[in-house]
């Protein structure tokens, strides 16, 4: 329950919908032969339910068949809180007898007899075996092991153990990065609908206005490979410069960013980088050159507060790391109104 619950931390935090974010378990037909539970996070997407993410609970099967190869206990100890007192079944075992009589399978035999010291009640039935006939069969992996009395003896004891021996769970996530990113990439895309913006078609001679859909990349900031987008509102040698200023501070500040100067209007370089999924486009207008700050445009709600230079990495590292929210920027900066696209 644990990693899942980080899987389904880190698939919000990357940006997939957690209305197309659900947890199926395996069925027992479809389970893998190591795994003793299975749990799939599976992502819809244009071509239905993807298993994006496996957790294969695997208990202690790996351990346990190298160990089984080797003949060699791969335990962890741990010390416990308080000793504890046991019932055990002390055995008096004749390990010279036991080796003549069953030569090189007389290990299986004399590590069977050492572990139900620790099963009072299964060593103490074979004492009582013993007792009445003198010998008894003993079953173990398909063979059979005929067991005399002069071989071993159990007697009642308790025995006090400071720590215990155990096989280490596993647990294993498994991460389909190829469809984790796919699945990113198809729930961040949208079309904003841009109503009555002038679009230039060739009907008959004439321009026809239109509803014009832009599309965009919804990127959390945190996984947007460019961060910031840095525009002047005029093409003028000062406002270029202040624009190349302010982008060379945010790449030093590892924010990465882009610039566009090119003499297209505001709104549509704001478009160019909604498509590749920028989440913060910065804008240098005259108040910028007058000390105010440039103005910081919020690409999903298209909001824009004006931020001091002096606190601007500040703002915007907070903003991508996911540290502060954009509410939390409105509230202190306030709206202003947006520059004309």
């Amino acid at each position: 329950a644990y990693f899942m619950a980080r899987t389904h931390l880190f698939l919000l935090k990357i940006g997939v919908n957690p209305k197309k974010l659900r947890f199926r378990q395996h069925l027992p037909t479809e389970m893998a032969h190591y795994a003793s539970d299975c749990w799939d996070a599976e992502v819809h997407m244009s071509y239905g339910w993807i298993e994006c993410v496996g957790h294969a609970d695997r208990s202690c099967y790996d351990l346990v068949q190298h160990s089984n190869a080797t003949g060699i206990d791969l335990v962890a100890t741990r010390k416990l809180p308080e000793p504890k007192v046991l019932d055990i079944a002390a055995a008096k075992i004749q390990k010279g007898l036991i080796g003549k009589a069953f030569k090189k399978e007389a290990a299986a035999v004399l590590g069977y007899l050492d572990d139900i010291q620790m099963r009072p009640d299964e060593a103490l039935a074979l004492e009582s075996k013993l007792n009445s006939n003198g010998e008894t069969d003993l079953e173990l992996d398909g063979e059979t092991y005929k067991i005399e009395r002069k071989m071993v003896s159990f007697t009642k004891a308790t025995k006090t153990i400071h720590t215990e021996t155990y096989y280490p769970h596993v647990i294993e996530p498994a991460f389909g990065i190829g469809r984790i990113l796919y699945a990113v990439l198809e729930h961040s895309y949208y079309e904003r609908e841009e109503e009555g913006e002038k679009e230039k078609k060739k009907d008959k001679g004439k321009q026809s206005k239109a509803d014009v859909k832009r599309a965009v990349l919804g990127f959390k900031p945190v996984v947007a490979p460019v961060k910031c987008a840095v525009f002047p509102l005029q093409k003028k040698d000062e406002y270029v410069a202040k624009v190349n200023q302010l982008t060379k501070l945010l790449i030093s500040s590892n924010l990465s960013t882009q610039n566009d100067v090119s003499s297209v209007a505001i709104g549509r370089r704001y478009a160019r980088m909604d498509e590749i999924g920028v989440p913060f486009a910065l804008t240098v207008d005259l108040d910028t050159l007058e000390g105010k700050g440039p103005t910081v445009r919020e690409r999903d709600s298209t909001e824009q507060v004006r931020v001091p230079e002096s606190e601007l990495v500040m703002v915007l590292t907070n903003l991508c790391n996911g540290l502060q929210t954009w509410e939390q920027m409105v509230s202190k900066y306030g709206l202003i109104q947006a520059s004309t696209e």
